[in-house]
């Protein structure tokens, strides 16, 4: 069962929370972040992505980078750019992405939770990504940035939404990608307690995005229990900071593929290979998006393809042999362009759905690419039965947008 909390926040006052408030650490370089934050001294990008505070080409992994980030944090506080809620709450996020918008419960998940896998993961995590973030959150004594959860649908949580979002909101404003973030902090008691309730009623939560900055967060608050010798259980770093949204509410977005070359075969070659294990139709110059499940899209010297796997050449009763991105992998990249590990090989190369195909078509079109693969996006259901079953995804299989704005609010680790 999910085992949460309310939590005092640490939160800009609504007139800075632009100011304050940033994309995550993750989605930037060093200097992508240094020309965000720009001239302005508020921005979350000094506590998350300190080494902008130094000389360009600064490592990140400096300690004098790790302490920058901690004297970044008190300095937010001490000037009133970031303050702590006086009682415990949650609070609700919600972005809004091309018309759609979801809504999250911001909440306190508990360090046990994932230890013992009631907190499921999709995806492996590598231990260099996990002890950069473990610095992060040790030596600030804080989760500056949440993790993105999911859960199944529950009615009366879904109500809970509706009725705590007709009111006002805290915080409103539309980023400079145009996505809409809206926060609402729950103050009602009574609510409070159910909802903790409800979730306890959850037989587990699902990692959607920020593998590394949940298991770092876990890490922490493990270490620190062991390190306890008057450890009882409900100390606030056995908690961490997460925005745990209702599955149907998110949409997962496509993650596709590009290739520098074929492996040797020409246009035709390659084309005629495919022909073996797929159906291939030529749809000409427009652009052509997959229409469903185990239906692709081939970019190659200018033109369009429909790809789809012939009968019997994928296993839809295995959780991992039915994904798109393990049929493409087996039977296109690793059969016919030699391409065996997605996590080393150079020859390919990842691009977010949030990018469009137009960016698929230009790095081909550019010559820096030879051919580029679209994949139909994987579903929640397919994620969350991956978890369940203890798979693990192949790699650079989901891709969620909106990412969460970082800001908004922090959890401490020590009350």
């Amino acid at each position: 069962m999910a085992k949460i909390k309310p939590f005092r926040g640490v939160r800009p006052p609504r007139e800075l929370v632009t100011e304050v408030a940033s994309r995550p650490y993750d989605v930037l370089n060093s200097e992508e972040a240094r020309a965000e934050a720009g001239d302005n001294e508020k921005s979350l990008y000094h506590i998350i992505k300190p080494e902008i505070d130094f000389e360009p080409g600064t490592d990140e992994h400096d300690p004098k980078v790790y302490d920058r980030a901690v004297a970044n944090f008190n300095a937010f506080q001490h000037n009133g750019w970031l303050i702590q809620d006086r009682e415990d709450h949650y609070y609700i996020y919600a972005q809004t992405m091309n018309g759609h918008t979801q809504y999250g419960f911001v909440i306190a998940a508990n360090v046990e939770d994932y230890m013992e896998e009631r907190i499921k993961k999709h995806e492996l995590t590598r231990r260099d990504k996990e002890e950069d973030r473990m610095k992060h959150v040790r030596i600030n004594n804080a989760n500056i940035e949440p993790v993105f959860f999911a859960f199944p649908d529950n009615d009366e949580l879904e109500t809970i939404i509706r009725n705590v979002t007709a009111a006002e909101p805290e915080y409103d404003f539309t980023a400079p990608d145009g996505f809409g973030h809206h926060f609402w902090v729950i103050d009602d008691h009574a609510i409070i307690d159910r909802i903790t309730e409800l979730f306890a009623a959850i037989p587990a939560l699902y990692i959607a995005d920020g593998h590394h900055r949940t298991a770092a967060a876990a890490l922490v608050g493990n270490e620190k229990a062991k390190n306890n010798p008057n450890h009882k259980g409900d100390e606030e770093y056995n908690y961490f900071l997460a925005v745990a949204f209702p599955a149907s509410h998110l949409n997962i977005i496509d993650y596709n593929r590009v290739v520098r070359d074929l492996n040797g075969l020409n246009p035709e070659e390659f084309l005629e290979a495919l022909k073996k294990d797929f159906c291939v139709e030529d749809k000409g110059t427009e652009e052509y998006r997959p229409a469903a499940l185990h239906n692709f899209s081939l970019y190659l010297e200018g033109n369009w393809y429909s790809l789809t796997p012939r009968e019997g050449r994928y296993n839809d009763a295995d959780p991992i042999g039915g994904l798109d991105v393990t049929i493409s992998s087996d039977l296109i990249l690793r059969d016919i362009l030699g391409i065996h590990d997605l996590r080393s090989d150079k020859r390919i190369d990842f691009v977010g759905g949030i990018r469009g195909l137009g960016e698929l078509k230009r790095r081909v079109d550019s010559g820096e690419m030879k051919v580029a693969l679209a994949l139909y996006p994987v579903s929640m259901e397919q994620l969350m039965r991956i978890a369940d079953t203890g798979n693990i995804m192949p790699p650079k299989t989901t891709w969620f947008e909106p990412k969460l704005r970082s800001g908004l609010v922090i959890h401490k680790l020590e009350d």
